[in-house]
Formats: C-alpha cells, structure tokens, sequence
C-alpha cells in the first residue's frame, strides 16, 4: 500500500531492511568496480596510504620538524592516515549519491538510502586493508623496541568505526541533498575536505595546537577519534571525555541533519532530472 509521507523525515528503516538483498548487491559493486581494470587492483589501498605517509614524514617530520610525541613518524602518521581516509571516503563517495545514481533512481523505486549505506560498508574493506598494514608496522616497531604501548582501549576501536561511518554518512547525505540543486557546490567539497584534513591532528598532535586555535580542537568531531586511535594503539594521545562526549553529539547532530536533508530532497530529485 502506497500513502503519502506524514513528516519531512520519512526514515524507512523497515524498508531498507526489506532491502538487505540490494544493499549487498551494491557492496559487491563498488568492491568489484573499484579497481576494475586497474593493474595492481587492490593494492592501491595498501600503496595509496603508505605513500601519503612517507610523504607527510618527509615533510612534516624530516623538514619541518613537527612533534609527534615520542611516536615514530611513520606509526604516527600512518594512523591518522588510514582514520582519514575512511571517512573522507564516506563523505566523497556519498556526496555524489544522487549525480551518480540519476539513471537509475529514474528508473526504479527502491529506498535511495540504501546507496549510501552501501558506500560506508563497502568502504570498510579497505579500512581492513590498511589497518592490517598499519598493524604490521606496529608490530615491527615494537619488536624493535619502539616507544608504543597497546593498551585496553582498542577495545573501543569498532565504536570509533562507527562514530566515522555516522560522520562521513551525515555530511555526505547533506553535501549530495545541497549538490543536487547547486551543482557548482561539488568544486567547493575537495578543497573543504582537504582543509578539514589538516584542521585535525593528522600531522600534528593535539597536544601542540595554541591555546588560541583550541575551539578548533572542540568543535571538530573528528579530533577525539584520531586521539583516541593513537592513545589506544599507540599510547600517546590528548583527549578528555568531554571532547568525547562533545565528538559524538557532534556526530549525531550531523547524521541526523544529513538524515532529513536526504529524506526531502529525494521526493523531488527524479522529477527534476
């Protein structure tokens, strides 16, 4: 039976359960497609991240000097890296939910959420990916002696996981909702990201950032997550429960937001193709 939504926020979470099927199918797409006539298919996720760290070590360890903590540079720069690159790739890949889905949201109805769910799950392999390389380098460091200590919060690793799924999905649901209308908009995401990118204690420490630029350090939920990596694996990292706290209702508010956008915009969206 078909009636017409009762709310601006039409959440079918029923609906895309019945859709479990589909969201698996578009798992096993963007898998497959990803590196389709690539020559060294997925070892790009291994090679991607591992250049981006040498580069960041050259850089920001070997010229510029920044502090890391006692960390080695590598380790250090490594697991901000493969943190950002989860999310980063949530939010790009989702933010282009409906430009690159116009043909077939035109054709056949199913719940257009379950695309961008499909995203933040298929990313998951290569988080996989790059967490067993960053835990190999681990490993060897600490074998030889490297100042790193594991402690029990990797416990918590999955909830940050999920906290980056959440954020990564929240902000693309919303730049795909806005985009959908103002296309010029998609020119303006790669350069925001990439300032948000070194916003975070990426190549840096939160424990170094000036006393002035510290409401930078609380309004950024992404801050908390890469401490909290680091603090867990690496047993450095500067993080309080409140910036926790704060983090994740940062995340939630996002999601949510991104959640109603989505949900309006996608009534209008085959009509306006």
């Amino acid at each position: 039976m078909i009636r017409p939504p009762t709310s601006s926020w039409s959440l079918d979470i029923a609906g895309i359960w019945r859709y479990r099927d589909l969201v698996a199918l578009f798992v096993k797409r963007d898998l497959v497609t990803a590196y389709k006539q690539t020559l060294l298919g997925p070892l790009w996720h291994v090679i991607q991240p591992l250049m981006m760290t040498l580069i960041f070590t050259f850089v920001f360890g070997s010229i510029a000097k920044l502090s890391t903590d006692g960390v080695p540079h590598l380790l250090f720069y490594l697991s901000g890296v493969v943190l950002w690159r989860y999310m980063s790739d949530c939010l790009g890949r989702t933010a282009d939910t409906f430009g690159a889905n116009a043909g077939l949201f035109g054709k056949v109805y199913f719940p257009r959420l379950t695309v961008p769910i499909a995203v933040v799950v298929s990313s998951l392999g290569t988080l996989a990916v790059q967490m067993a390389l960053f835990l190999t380098m681990l490993a060897i460091y600490w074998l030889r002696g490297a100042p790193v200590t594991p402690g029990p919060l990797v416990l918590l690793f999955p909830l940050l996981i999920v906290q980056m799924a959440a954020l990564g999905l929240g902000l693309g649901l919303t730049i795909s909702s806005m985009t959908a209308r103002y296309r010029d908009l998609t020119h303006i995401i790669p350069l925001a990201v990439q300032l948000w990118m070194f916003a975070t204690p990426i190549v840096y420490p939160a424990s170094k950032i000036p006393e002035r630029w510290q409401w930078l350090r609380v309004v950024n939920p992404m801050t908390p997550v890469v401490e909290l990596f680091r603090l867990a694996f690496l047993g450095v990292g500067s993080v309080t429960a409140l910036g926790v706290v704060i983090g994740l209702s940062i995340t939630a508010a996002i999601l949510i937001a991104g959640l109603v956008l989505f949900s309006r915009v996608e009534k209008q969206f085959v009509d306006s193709i």
